[in-house]
């Protein structure tokens, strides 16, 4: 996801550099968003760091500099930390984005030490690998039934709509559960999630922004709420653990349980949903790889971390120069927003051999070297409990849907910084 949508100008080219957009990196173009593969691979061979005017922004596309950057502490998901917005040569906040950025700002993923370090552990001691072991057999259970839904949608022949019917509600559940929102609340979370990570996409426009902002108040005046309830009457859920959870008299703020319960809604929501999307597509448009799984040769939590990486939901993370930074003989000034193309190094052969093939078995000798998950202090926190929904998702429409075949093209959407189909037509 980016880290800070402005309204900016779009600065003109540094003289003298290699430009993206003539290597085909154009965020706007739908063929582009449909197959953004053959651009990146231009980028990494021809100009691993580039300036695209389109965007006004350096691209990184080497997986080596991809994974350094995600580390390197001269670059940021914010500024606000060291700088102004005017320092750092940006505008003000919009008036009507202020619920929004009021969320955001609360949240861990937007923020940089020592605010990100306080908050991660916090959370960390509420979200524990306990926590994601006590949710798997509820997974595995929304998965089977999602997957059986699938299967008898299906019976007659008809065409089934992947994304609406499995990749969709299971995350929706799983973040449900875990946060102990009740049933006949369920169906709010998704409107909110998407109108509030809209504005991630490059670019956003006015509307988006007031949709966002509105579903960033609804969505935290329902939070703040139910975290009342919780706190009243605790439950076995992580709402319930975060409204309680305390380090040396230290707690989160209001705001703070509000940002990170809207974080693990649109961060795991969005990546699930993708990696299940574009995993499937991938799946079906090699069969032979499909035959693999369906024999069992490979087995599905393996097959996983391929998908991850070989069509990743979320190609692209922004970081801001906080410090001059030096690249390939490329200066990257202070001020300035760089692209990390996650899509572009998961696909780098320097690292991963023939990169562009789908081989689900990849990780049976050893782990799969992705950045999906991102790296260094904003590694996902969530990372464990979206492997237990991929594999149990995959794994019940294996046994479920045996049969299953691709019916329609991928209805792509515009979205790059998201990128995964909104629609796949299945029949089973």
């Amino acid at each position: 996801m980016t880290s800070a949508p402005t309204t900016a100008p779009v600065p003109s080219a540094p003289e003298g550099e290699g430009r993206a957009d003539a290597l085909g990196y154009l965020p706007a173009s739908l063929d582009f968003v449909a197959d953004p593969y053959p651009a990146f691979a231009r980028l990494r061979e021809e100009a691993p760091v580039a300036w695209s005017a389109a965007t006004g922004q350096w691209v990184v596309s080497r997986h080596a500099d991809v994974s350094a950057l995600l580390r390197d502490r001269r670059l940021g998901r914010s500024y606000l930390h060291v700088s102004t917005h005017t320092e750092m040569g940006r505008p003000e906040d919009a008036p009507h984005l202020a619920p929004f950025w009021r969320v955001v700002r609360a949240g861990m993923l937007d923020v940089e030490p020592p605010d990100h370090t306080r908050l991660r552990r916090l959370v960390s001691k509420a979200f524990t690998p306990r926590t994601v072991e006590r949710l798997r057999p509820r997974v595995v259970e929304l998965a089977d039934g999602l997957a059986r839904d699938l299967a008898d949608a299906g019976s007659d022949g008809s065409v089934v709509d992947l994304v609406a019917t499995v990749a969709e509600p299971l995350p929706v559940e799983v973040i449900s559960e875990l946060l102990g929102v009740p049933q006949a609340d369920r169906h709010l979370l998704r409107p909110w999630s998407a109108d509030i990570c809209a504005m991630y996409e490059l670019s956003p426009s006015h509307e988006t922004g007031l949709r966002a902002s509105a579903a960033s108040e609804e969505f935290g005046a329902y939070l703040l709420g139910l975290a009342e309830e919780r706190r009243r009457s605790p439950g076995d859920d992580l709402l319930s653990a975060l409204v309680q959870v305390a380090d040396e008299g230290d707690r989160l703020t209001a705001d703070e349980l509000v940002g990170t319960c809207v974080l693990l809604l649109n961060a795991g929501h969005e990546a699930t949903v993708g990696t299940t999307t574009n995993g499937w597509h991938g799946l079906l448009t090699n069969p032979g790889e499909l035959a693999r799984l369906r024999s069992g040769e490979v087995p599905v939590p393996v097959a996983v971390e391929e998908l991850l990486r070989h069509d990743t939901p979320l190609p692209m993370f922004e970081r801001w120069v906080l410090e001059d930074v030096e690249l390939h003989g490329v200066h990257l000034p202070r001020g300035t927003e760089v692209a990390l193309l996650l899509g572009s190094g998961n696909r780098d052969g320097d690292v991963v051999p023939d990169p562009d093939r789908l081989d689900v078995g990849r990780g049976t000798s050893g782990p799969v070297p992705h950045l999906t998950f991102g790296a260094g202090i904003h590694f996902c926190l969530g990372a464990p409990l979206a492997r237990v929904e991929l594999a149990a998702s995959f794994d019940a429409v294996l046994r479920h849907a045996p049969g299953l075949t691709l019916a329609d093209e991928p209805a792509w959407g515009d979205g790059f910084v998201i990128r995964t189909p909104g629609r796949l037509g299945v029949t089973v």
